[in-house]
């Protein structure tokens, strides 16, 4: 059963993004998995996997997202993307004795401004696949850790800041993609087993 045409997740090399790609592979017509760099189990999947589709990005690389919607643009041929997750993050371990400016700043460029951006470059082939009257979803994997209320325990100041400023951007968002009728979500995946979570 086909759920979505299009489907892009990002950081599908490993952890969240890895497991989501091939828990979509079955319900979706084609399964866009961006990666900075590939492994030896994502290749071998992808001249066995019809619908899975390989195509590198980094984040923060922003002069080369006109080639990434250009190649989104060619797989989706013409039907728009129905759900963009945007999946690719790090998480920069910190304390007040070891928090620094430049890590501040490349957690909350990676894990919040990049997103934004991303998602800003596909806009028209998210409004296409709206337009259509598909169900069209921005899933942005976010973090209990960036919740303001939540934070009982200190410490993390570049992730927890990233990821507040992830939410916040998500929010936006919604409000301002509620017109073309695209959803938004800030999804929070829990603690998991991967090299970013014990």
């Amino acid at each position: 059963m086909t759920i979505f045409r299009n489907v892009m997740v990002t950081g599908a090399n490993q952890g969240i993004g890895w497991q989501l790609m091939k828990d979509l592979l079955p319900i979706s017509g084609r399964v866009i998995a961006t990666v900075r760099t590939s492994n030896a189990e994502l290749e071998a999947m992808k001249g066995k996997v019809e619908n899975l589709f390989v195509v590198q990005y980094d984040a923060t690389a922003y002069d080369s997202y006109d080639q990434v919607v250009e190649k989104v643009a060619s797989i989706t041929a013409g039907e728009g993307l129905d759900l963009l997750i945007n999946n690719a993050g790090i998480y920069i371990r910190d304390s007040l004795e070891k928090v620094n400016p430049k890590d501040m700043l490349t957690n909350i460029e990676v894990n919040a401004v990049a997103p934004l951006v991303l998602t800003k470059a596909l806009l028209p082939q998210l409004k296409a696949s709206a337009s259509s009257g598909q169900k069209t979803i921005v899933a942005n994997i976010s973090s209990q850790m960036g919740s303001i209320d939540d934070n009982k325990s200190g410490g993390s100041y570049a992730y927890r800041s990233s990821k507040a400023a992830q939410n916040m951007i998500s929010k936006s968002l919604s409000v301002d993609l509620a017109p073309s009728k695209i959803i938004i979500l800030a999804l929070h995946p829990g603690w998991l087993q991967m090299d970013m979570g014990t």
